[in-house]
């Protein structure tokens, strides 16, 4: 069997807005997530309300769509799946 490496991008207009149940549906799928960088322009006097989120994920696929699923459903959230065969 050949290796896959799924990263999930999370696309958010309104981090402010929506940063506490985006962070929950991840909390849900925490033991799923093996990487999470966050992405947003930050500098001197000035944070961004936008961001993107990239996860390494592993597990089930069913588990990672579920995942998905339950982002796409905020308003503001962008998702996009790539998954890389080795």
């Amino acid at each position: 069997m050949r290796a896959k490496h799924t990263i999930v991008g999370v696309n958010i207009t309104d981090r402010v807005q929506h940063a506490e149940e985006i962070q929950k549906v991840l909390t849900g799928y925490g033991c799923h997530i093996k990487t999470r960088l966050g992405l947003h322009e930050v500098s001197r006097g000035y944070c961004a309300g936008y961001g993107v989120v990239l996860l390494e994920v592993i597990g089930a696929p069913a588990k990672i769509a579920a995942m998905v699923k339950q982002l796409k459903k905020i308003e503001g959230v962008q998702v996009k799946t790539m998954v890389f065969t080795h």
